[in-house]
């Protein structure tokens, strides 16, 4: 990963299937990110309610400056540079 690349965290929390698919289809294309536990992170779980119209909706992903609610890893990849395709 260069400098100029977005770096990505995944909001999750235990349990949560739909964070579970995320993180593997990420791993499976070789995305690095940072994982975050909405339940063990109050500003984590803030954040993700001010992009989520007031809900703790996971997997919420940041990718530099950008947020997704419940993304495809295609979405995540579209903003990463050379990933797209």
């Amino acid at each position: 990963m260069s400098d100029a690349e977005p770096t990505v965290t995944v909001y999750t929390r235990p349990g949560c299937p739909y964070c579970f698919l995320l993180r593997r289809a990420l791993r499976r294309h070789r995305i690095p990110f940072t994982e975050v536990d909405i339940w063990q992170d109050p500003a984590a779980a803030a954040a993700v309610r001010a992009v989520a119209d007031g809900n703790e909706t996971v997997p919420t992903v940041s990718v530099g400056v950008r947020w997704l609610v419940n993304p495809r890893v295609r979405q995540i990849r579209d903003l990463l540079p050379g990933q797209s395709g």
